[in-house]
């Protein structure tokens, strides 16, 4: 489920090397200019990752690394009152340049979205303003108020941040 709302998650164990990872981890450390394809090249990258910023990954925690942007330094928050087994420590590293969205067939199947529908829902899910979308696409204002229309009724929602929540929520399904 991590990997479909891409957040990454990484396992130290008690030196701080990773043992483990998954997709959306690997992936974020190599748009962060490193190579992450072996557990040495991600321990590496996440060393690099974090040079400069202050805090530690504490033994039995988990330590989220949000990542703004390119070239930003990340932020380091870590939760208290996680117990981890062997002094392991979990990472969650949090790109906020990720534009996750859901899968575009579970979202014809949950609403019965026509095609031009779920390709304008896609769009508002990552972030696209619908005159944006409408210039894209070469379609009329009118055109793209009409499907607007349409996903809100057929999602049962009556604004634009309350279709994107939702449709945020439903990127972690299959």
């Amino acid at each position: 489920m991590l990997d479909r709302i891409g957040c990454g998650y990484l396992i130290l164990n008690s030196d701080r090397k990773v043992m483990e990872w998954n997709s959306a981890a690997q992936n974020t450390l190599e748009r962060e200019g490193e190579a992450a394809d072996t557990a040495g090249k991600v321990s590496v990258a996440l060393r690099r990752l974090i040079a400069n910023v202050p805090g530690n990954f504490l033994p039995g925690t988990l330590s989220w690394v949000v990542i703004r942007g390119m070239g930003d330094r990340p932020l380091i928050l870590n939760e208290k009152g996680i117990a981890t087994p062997d002094a392991t420590s979990i990472v969650a590293l949090l790109d906020r340049e990720n534009r996750s969205g859901p899968n575009p067939q579970t979202l014809q199947r949950m609403f019965g979205l026509t095609s031009a529908e779920t390709q304008l829902a896609l769009r508002l899910a990552q972030g696209d303003a619908p005159l944006e979308i409408a210039r894209k696409r070469r379609l009329s204002r009118t055109t793209i108020r009409s499907q607007l229309a349409s996903l809100f009724a057929k999602t049962e929602t009556r604004r634009q941040a309350e279709l994107v929540a939702l449709l945020g929520r439903i990127c972690v399904l299959p």
